[in-house]
């Protein structure tokens, strides 16, 4: 496989993953995520069980997810998307999600209020 097949085999994965996600399918988590999967935000725990706990009693769980753009590579996954919750204000964010051998290993992220 090359670096271009792999890079888009994991974007086919994450947009299922992501899509699936956003309808409220928490469970396609387990399904993506690796056991030992390590997330670089502040605050969120280590593992794939305890990180998806976590998201799980965030807002993210009940927000809507208005996609915008997603750039792969044979290592990473970025996404940009509009997170808007149920209560409170929407952010703008950008995840980098790094695959190996098909899952999700690592995850960094950036978020920002959007202007009222």
């Amino acid at each position: 496989m090359t670096d271009i097949d792999v890079a888009e085999e994991n974007k086919r994965r994450f947009l299922d993953a992501f899509g699936r996600f956003a309808a409220g399918e928490v469970e396609v988590l387990r399904e993506i995520l690796r056991e030992d999967f390590l997330s670089h935000s502040p605050g969120a725990p280590a593992g794939r069980d305890a990180w998806i706990e976590f998201i799980v009693n965030s807002p993210i769980a009940t927000a809507q997810l208005d996609l915008q753009h997603v750039i792969a590579d044979d290592q990473f996954v970025v996404a940009h998307y509009t997170l808007i919750p149920a209560e409170g204000p929407s952010e703008t964010v950008v995840d980098i999600w790094r695959f190996e051998d098909g899952l999700i290993v690592e995850h960094w992220d950036v978020s920002r209020p959007l202007p009222s």
